[in-house]
């Protein structure tokens, strides 16, 4: 029973809920400040399942119900961090939001919106059966969509809703396929009974076919190329809630390939085309946020391309670093969400001592030969020889991002503080990769599986991968000797417009043609 204590957490916020749609009106304070406790107990409840992790080990409670039918909890160090992470954002967008909304007259169902989606989060994060799994994948997914639709007299929000809808209920359908394979073919609803038969080899028949429908759901989930248009458009919702998508909601389908790694191994052809598609949704994802204006629209860009990367890492294997990326982006953008009202403000105040300093061809060559000697540097101080060659190949990939950094250090026009810092940020981002993956390797081992050796097809993705992103990094630290190019001009707007790639959905979907809510009253639509 000991490691059925996770199991508080969800329920705690489940009673918040209740409460919170039970005090209608404005500003309902009783409510605001329950949802908070019930967020901050359940920090509490994650740092009681470190300690009773630390103490008896890994485990899954008595189950409740029978066969396939039943729930349970599953207290490990993948459920762990995604327990603290999850109670940790929560309580904290839940606190922003109860100034936002303060005089909204339906600031009380909002919250029991908000708490009820992360109570499904977290019944989703521990889910010891795949009965639960599914539960909290769907439920959280159908919660989401009421808090899209905060304003329902928001023609954009109501798109944005409806495509959002459209696309996790197919991602649903992929996830109760790989359920049902998965049942069948391992004859358990178990999960850990699961994952410890896939690491013998049992259950191959029907792995792929189960592997190939649990990475179409992570993809669905996740906001992957060319579905990832719903992301993109939820701006209409109220800000609290772009943070709370950070919270285990889009980036569930990474969570979701890492918790069944060990199935996933089994599917080598599956994990390639992880990387294809992760790969260029985050090279796609970036490119386009260089030319976002607004500051929420260029966020959610970048959240396109993060999850793109991390999908990438899962495809490489490299499931600890995987879960470790969550942990990160999530507590950044969380922030960057929160903040965004006040970023332009920020920007504007920044003090700028001269000209931007831009890099000829030869200031990038060098930079990039400087950035991956210091890598070098690092990792054989780090030790090359116990790392997976995907490890170092993402590491590659990441280093590059610093040295765009680095040319702006040893441009010309460049004053000597410049180049020291830019060159101090190298090093350290090195370090921070190769001490980071050390310490997630350690902490994970025994959970999650460790990273195989890759084969021909594994070699050509990550030497493909490393070329692309050398490719696009050094095209954009020389973007500014061209900017003003007719070409460049042209591709900005292609850019800017996401390459099309939404409308051609929107299209596909058959158009948007969505009639005015009964509900709302014409004041509410001019506004």
């Amino acid at each position: 029973m000991i490691h059925a204590i996770p199991l508080l957490a969800p329920l705690l916020l489940a009673g918040a809920s209740w409460y919170a749609f039970r005090s209608p009106g404005l500003r309902p304070r009783r409510a605001i400040r329950l949802a908070e406790l019930a967020a901050i107990a359940a920090i509490l409840v994650g740092v009681l399942s470190g300690l009773v992790l630390y103490a008896y080990g890994a485990g899954t409670s008595p189950a409740i119900g029978y066969g396939y039918v039943a729930l349970a909890s599953r207290l490990d160090f993948v459920s762990l961090v995604m327990l603290l992470l999850v109670s940790y954002i929560g309580w904290v967008v839940l606190r922003y939001a109860g100034t936002f909304l303060d005089g909204e007259e339906r600031q009380g169902a909002f919250t029991g919106w908000m708490t009820a989606t992360l109570a499904a989060v977290l019944l989703l994060v521990q889910s010891g059966t795949l009965l639960q799994l599914v539960l909290g994948w769907v439920g959280t997914s159908l919660l989401l969509h009421r808090l899209l639709l905060f304003y329902p007299h928001r023609i954009a929000a109501r798109r944005a809703a409806r495509k959002k809808f459209i696309v996790s209920r197919i991602g649903d359908g992929a996830l109760i396929g790989a359920v049902i394979l998965f049942a069948i073919s391992f004859g358990t609803g178990d999960i850990a009974a699961i994952l410890a038969a896939a690491r013998e080899g049992e259950g191959l028949p029907l792995t792929l076919a189960g592997a190939t429908l649990l990475a179409l759901a992570a993809l669905l989930k996740s906001a992957q190329f060319p579905t990832h248009g719903w992301l993109t458009e939820v701006m209409e919702t109220p800000t609290p809630v772009s943070a709370l998508l950070h919270a285990g909601v889009v980036n569930a389908g990474g969570f979701l390939l890492i918790r069944f790694a060990d199935v996933m191994l089994q599917a080598p052809i599956v994990l390639a085309v992880l990387v294809m598609v992760g790969g260029f949704t985050a090279l796609f994802g970036s490119l386009v946020m260089l030319t976002q204006s607004a500051v929420k629209t260029s966020l959610a860009w970048s959240t396109v391309a993060q999850m793109g990367f991390m999908i990438l890492q899962c495809g490489l294997a490299l499931f600890p670093i995987a879960l470790l990326h969550i942990v990160a982006h999530s507590l950044y953008k969380a922030h960057a969400f929160l903040g965004s009202g006040s970023a332009v403000e920020t920007v504007a105040s920044i003090r700028r001592p001269g000209p931007v300093a831009i890099p000829n061809a030869k200031a990038v060559g060098r930079a990039f030969v400087l950035a991956l000697a210091i890598y070098a540097v690092i990792g054989v101080l780090f030790g090359f020889a116990d790392k997976p060659p995907q490890a170092l190949a993402l590491g590659a990939i990441l280093i590059f991002g610093v040295a765009y950094l680095i040319a702006q250090g040893l441009a010309d026009a460049a004053p000597w503080a410049l180049t020291w810092r830019t060159s101090l940020y190298s090093m350290s981002a090195a370090t921070a990769y190769f001490a980071l993956q050390r310490i997630s390797d350690k902490m994970m081992h025994g959970t999650l599986p460790a990273t195989p050796q890759p084969g021909p097809l594994e070699w050509t993705l990550m030497l493909l991968a490393v070329v692309t992103f050398a490719v696009v990094a050094v095209a954009q630290s020389l973007f500014p000797l061209w900017a003003y190019h007719p070409a460049a001009a042209g591709l900005r707007v292609h850019l800017a417009n996401g390459l099309y790639v939404n409308a051609i959905f929107d299209r596909l979907l058959g158009g948007w043609t969505l009639s005015r809510p009964a509900s709302a009253t014409p004041a509410a639509i001019k506004e």
